[in-house]
């Protein structure tokens, strides 16, 4: 129960932040590519409220429609919010929903933490943006990277070594990847980053072209 109050605080946090954050891009920035795969900004923006916008109901509707593919109704449903709200309201669905409890199918309140930042990265390492996610919410995610997650997320770490640049951490054996520890972060998560924020023989596996 204290993990899971302090996860909801570190939530809650990110969230506010995030919002202020959106409040403050450009329009033509809502409307860059992020660093998941086909969204852009927006699309990214609306998704990530969508767990505590949706109704249990309204959810197993979109999934019906989508015939059970979980994939295919986030893409959706994603597409349909970021057209459907102005980028104003996508930010404030976001504040507003900074303290929900809602938390993804698998993982709990770490899980939910881990949507948020890495989908926070996602927008802000995409836009060149300097936005350091604090330590502490770092650390949770860092420590509950896993075997089954990687594998989860199409993540090759076969004789690699993530070592973090900015913390005393590091993951995995063989030869290093060297990168600051919300960059691992995304890595493990499956995203390609930009060229020039990872260094070390395998970087470029792990490097967008």
């Amino acid at each position: 129960m204290a993990n899971t109050t302090s996860h909801q605080d570190l939530i809650a946090a990110e969230r506010l932040e995030l919002a202020d954050l959106l409040d403050g891009l450009r329009d033509d920035q809502w409307n860059e590519p992020s660093l998941c795969a086909g969204w852009r900004v927006r699309e990214v923006v609306a998704h990530m409220s969508m767990g505590f916008r949706l109704s249990l109901p309204a959810t197993l509707a979109e999934l019906v429609r989508a015939r059970g593919n979980l994939h295919r109704m986030t893409d959706r449903v994603a597409r349909r919010d970021a057209a459907a709200h102005s980028t104003s309201r996508l930010a404030a669905f976001l504040r507003d929903g900074a303290h929900h409890p809602w938390t993804p199918p698998v993982g709990g309140s770490a899980a939910a933490l881990g949507h948020d930042v890495v989908h926070g990265l996602d927008i802000t390492v995409a836009l060149g943006l300097d936005r350091r996610v604090p330590e502490d919410r770092l650390r949770v995610l860092l420590a509950g990277i896993r075997p089954s997650g990687l594998r989860f997320f199409g993540v090759d770490m076969d004789g690699v070594r993530l070592c973090a640049d900015d913390l005393d951490w590091s993951y995995g054996s063989g030869s290093p990847v060297h990168g600051t520890a919300q960059d691992l972060l995304l890595l493990a998560f499956g995203r390609k980053l930009p060229p020039g924020r990872l260094h070390g023989p395998p970087a470029p596996r792990f490097t967008a072209a």
